[in-house]
């Protein structure tokens, strides 16, 4: 089988506890290097997960001819910057979400793939699943009938001394939650317009309404809002990261109303294994189980297919913009 050599741009914790392992597990992806802010970092993150290559430095990864793709788990306020560097030396580039600042960095972004020939696609793990996968044939067979309104929660907690809880580096729980709930919406709303032969103008935000709680360091700590699209259908969020103190636990929500029942779900974001969720229609209840495999596995893999064999991106740079746009717009409307 024909693999892409990937290398990693930093030693954060979700490349730790989610992509390698999925990298691992992808059988198109051969985890050849990594690169960290010291020699020492890397070369520990090289021997735990046995990398055959570490590097001290950012600059030293992307320059090496044999890295074919990186993958760029750096804070969000440098993305740009090590996105753009990887793009202008030829690779392939999966980059955590949220990609990008703001909508005008993300164009720059793919406009910089576009020019040099290679391509970006934004990490978004949970829109790989077979879970999204089944809701959205679900949603578009009209057992539900006409969706009208989708509601969608993310609400964690346990945030000590992290980088997302500072501004200047593009913290907060919109930036880093909320963007999980956009895209469900968008990716619903989108699936509807397609089942229909729409095209895209029914995606267009009619307005949005939030606000927020911020903390001291000014970043929104809790974020509540409410989106109505052009195509009628309306979308309400809330997302934080102060569910409570010294833990881990979460809290999850989507539901979809439409005009013959609706479908509810607390899934997480990102689960793994079998995952359920109840469809109520004049009929009764319905539950509907789907097995998830590791989503970053599927994501690493669907992306090195487009490089290897020309598949499309399964998160397409139009999507990303759109969310970019939709997420400048919450920011401005809470004071970000």
């Amino acid at each position: 089988m024909h693999k892409v050599k990937w290398g990693i741009l930093g030693t954060a914790n979700i490349a730790r506890w989610c992509t390698i392992p999925g990298m691992k597990q992808a059988e198109s992806c051969e985890l050849y290097a990594i690169a960290g802010r010291s020699i020492e970092k890397a070369q520990r993150f090289a021997s735990d997960y046995g990398i055959p290559k570490a590097y001290g430095s950012y600059e030293e990864l992307i320059a090496d001819a044999d890295v074919q793709a990186v993958y760029v788990p750096l804070p969000n306020d440098i993305h740009l910057k090590w996105v753009k560097a990887a793009l202008q030396a030829g690779k392939h580039v999966l980059c955590e979400k949220p990609l990008a600042m703001n909508a005008q960095e993300a164009k720059e972004m793919y406009c910089t793939a576009k020019e040099c020939g290679v391509l970006l696609m934004e990490a978004y793990a949970y829109l790989h699943s077979p879970y999204v996968e089944a809701l959205k044939k679900d949603v578009t067979s009209g057992m539900i009938g006409e969706v009208n309104y989708i509601d969608t929660a993310f609400v964690t907690q346990g945030y000590k001394e992290d980088f997302r809880l500072h501004k200047e580096f593009g913290g907060g729980a919109t930036y880093d939650l909320g963007c999980y709930c956009t895209t469900m919406v968008l990716t619903l709303t989108e699936a509807m317009e397609e089942a229909k032969g729409a095209g895209t103008e029914g995606l267009e935000p009619e307005f949005v309404k939030a606000s927020a709680e911020f903390t001291d360091l000014g970043v929104d700590f809790m974020t509540a809002g409410l989106i109505k699209f052009r195509n009628g259908v309306r979308a309400s969020f809330n997302v934080g990261m102060n569910l409570g103190e010294n833990s881990n636990s979460r809290f999850d929500r989507l539901y979809i109303h439409g005009s013959k029942g609706c479908i509810r779900s607390e899934v997480e974001y990102n689960q793994e294994g079998n995952v359920s969720y109840r469809i109520y229609t004049t009929e009764g209840m319905k539950e509907k189980t789907v097995f998830v495999p590791q989503n970053y596995a599927l994501e690493v893999e669907q992306l090195s297919r487009c490089i290897l064999y020309g598949e499309k991106p399964h998160v397409t740079p139009e999507f990303s913009i759109r969310n970019a746009e939709l997420i400048d717009r919450i920011l401005q409307e809470i004071g970000y």
